[in-house]
C-alpha cells in the first residue's frame, strides 16, 4: 500500500505522454499474459504433459517474447517495475520477483 509520501504508480494520461502511457497499459497487459502463460508452461513441465518437440518450441516462443518485452521497454524508456500497476487496496497488478 502507498502511504502519502510515497508515489502511486498510475498511468497519468496527459497529452504530451500519452503515447507513453498506451505503449505502458498494453505492455502491462502483454507482461500479465507472458507471466501467466509461462506458469502455465511450468507446471505443464512439471506433469509431463509435453513432447520435448513441444517443451523446446514454447521455451523459444517464451524467450523470444521476453527479449521483444524488453526492446519494446527500452524504447519507450520503461523499466520492469514500471509495468507494475498499482490497484490501489488490491495492491500491484504484477506479482514481485
Amino acid at each position: 500500500m502507498s502511504t502519502p509520501s510515497t508515489p502511486r504508480k498510475r498511468l497519468d494520461l496527459e497529452p504530451d505522454t500519452v503515447e507513453r502511457d498506451l505503449i505502458k497499459l498494453v505492455l502491462t497487459v502483454v507482461e500479465l499474459l507472458r507471466q501467466l502463460m509461462e506458469r502455465q508452461a511450468l507446471r505443464r513441465f512439471d506433469e509431463g504433459d509435453l513432447t520435448e518437440e513441444q517443451e523446446e518450441r514454447i521455451g523459444l516462443t517464451l524467450m523470444l517474447l521476453d527479449d521483444r518485452m524488453t526492446e519494446l521497454r527500452e524504447r519507450y524508456g520503461l523499466r520492469p517495475e514500471d509495468l507494475n500497476l498499482d490497484l490501489g487496496p488490491l495492491g500491484p497488478l504484477l506479482p514481485r520477483q
